[in-house]
């Protein structure tokens, strides 16, 4: 049984705590927040032990993973904390907003060998996987081009736009990483982003945007086009479209049933889509964590690396360079 501490009892921390306490394997024994309110929902919830320190949680014997859902300013830093007391990392993305912190982190952690991986969750939904797949194995042939559509149903309030670290870092490096795990080994080299508060009030006022699109190329040529929205009234938008020389692959958006309705006004309507990320990619949450598990258990290197959240993040980094400069800008890794 391994035994988890769980960094951050927000929404997604409280996700992810039912995630831990359901898996056989695994057990919560500690939970942090700089919030004792947070925290202790958490307790009530799971029946674990709130930590009297951010120390106690990640330093503790009796613990051997850590799993970091808290603010994103402080990731690097419990990061560092947990690979030099030797235990294994899960930590939500983005790693940091700021390109030198990461940095800096992974010099910090480099001698120290345990399993650290980053919660790009997409990569792990079924649908999402199949195309990746199709892809790999040439079903569609050579790949050509990539389609992502990506678009919350509202936007978000103003204190979390504020701490958020922009549209590009916080919404979209999710796209730029599931581009990164569908072109494999064909990195992305150049990206053009267009962006702008086209709605959102909220976004205007910290100068944010709320609509943005992406054309990025890869080094053999690929041509990705990602498109995003902090508003669509019809749901929690997420399709994903792979195409190549023999055809193409659709990851199509899910609802929660197959009915459909055919009456006098209206003809072939279904349920609205699901409100958000977590009701969307509850499974790809669990099958992420169960690889976790897997790669502490086996000591095998985890599918989806601290340096992938590196590298989603000098994507989003460019994309920035660009939206700013008006220019098609060439990205390094």
């Amino acid at each position: 049984m391994l035994n988890f501490s769980l960094i951050g009892a927000g929404r997604i921390g409280k996700m992810h705590a039912k995630i831990i306490k359901a898996h056989p394997k695994t057990n919560l024994k500690y939970v942090f927040d700089v919030n004792s309110k947070l925290a202790n929902d958490v307790v009530k919830l799971i029946g674990c032990t709130k930590a009297k320190s951010i120390e106690q949680a990640i330093n503790s014997k009796n613990v051997d993973a850590v799993l970091i859902a808290s603010a994103t300013p402080t990731h690097t830093k419990y990061i560092t904390l947990a690979a030099k007391a030797g235990k294994a990392v899960f930590c939500e993305k983005p790693i940091d907003l700021n390109i030198n912190n990461v940095n800096a982190c992974q010099r910090d952690i480099q001698n120290f060998k345990v399993p650290i991986q980053i919660g790009f969750n997409r990569r792990f939904d079924l649908s999402h996987l199949k195309a990746q797949k199709a892809r790999a194995n040439k079903e569609i042939g050579e790949l050509e081009m990539i389609v992502i559509t990506s678009r919350d149903p509202k936007p978000p309030g103003i204190d979390y736009l504020k701490a958020a670290g922009g549209f590009f870092r916080d919404a979209t490096i999710h796209d730029f990483d599931l581009t990164r795990f569908i072109l494999g080994d064909d990195p992305v080299v150049q990206i053009s982003a267009f962006g702008g508060a086209l709605f959102d009030k909220n976004a205007k006022k910290i100068k944010d945007q709320d609509t943005a699109m992406f054309i990025l190329k890869s080094k053999k040529g690929v041509l990705i086009h990602i498109n995003n929205s902090r508003r669509a009234v019809y749901g929690y938008d997420q399709r994903v479209e792979v195409f190549g020389s023999k055809g193409m692959i659709i990851s199509n958006n899910q609802v929660p049933n197959s009915v459909e309705r055919f009456t006098s006004k209206s003809t072939n309507t279904k349920d609205t889509l699901h409100f958000f990320f977590i009701e969307r990619y509850e499974q790809a949450y669990k099958d992420q964590f169960n690889e976790f598990v897997k790669c502490v258990i086996k000591k095998t290197t985890p599918k989806v690396t601290f340096e992938d959240g590196k590298n989603a993040l000098i994507i989003a980094n460019a994309a920035y360079k660009s939206l700013k400069s008006g220019k098609v800008i060439n990205v390094k890794f």
